[in-house]
C-alpha cells in the first residue's frame, strides 16, 4: 500500500541492516526508500536516523532508531485509521 514512506540514507548506519525488508514485512502500509543522500550532511555518520513521512526520527544506536521508527509508524497509522 505504501501510505507511510520511510527514507534512509545509504551512508547511514541503518543501511547496514535489512531495514527495508524488516519494516515492509512488519507493516504492509510502509515503503522504504534508500537514497544516496537525504541532505542532512553529517548527521548520517553521527547517529542512525530516517525520515518517516518527512519527519526526522533518530536513535542512539540502530536498535533505538528502529524502535523510534516503529513508534513513528504506529503514530502515522493511528492518524490514518482514525
Amino acid at each position: 500500500m505504501g501510505i507511510i514512506i520511510v527514507e534512509i540514507c545509504e551512508s547511514n548506519l541503518l543501511s547496514t541492516i535489512e531495514t527495508e525488508g524488516l519494516l515492509e514485512d512488519e507493516y504492509l502500509e510502509v515503503s522504504v526508500i534508500t537514497s544516496s543522500c537525504l541532505s542532512f550532511c553529517g548527521l548520517c555518520r553521527l547517529r542512525p536516523f530516517a525520515l518517516v513521512n518527512g519527519k526526522r526520527i533518530k536513535g542512539k544506536d540502530v536498535d533505538d532508531a528502529l524502535n523510534n521508527i516503529r513508534a513513528a509508524i504506529e503514530e502515522e497509522l493511528n492518524f490514518y485509521n482514525a
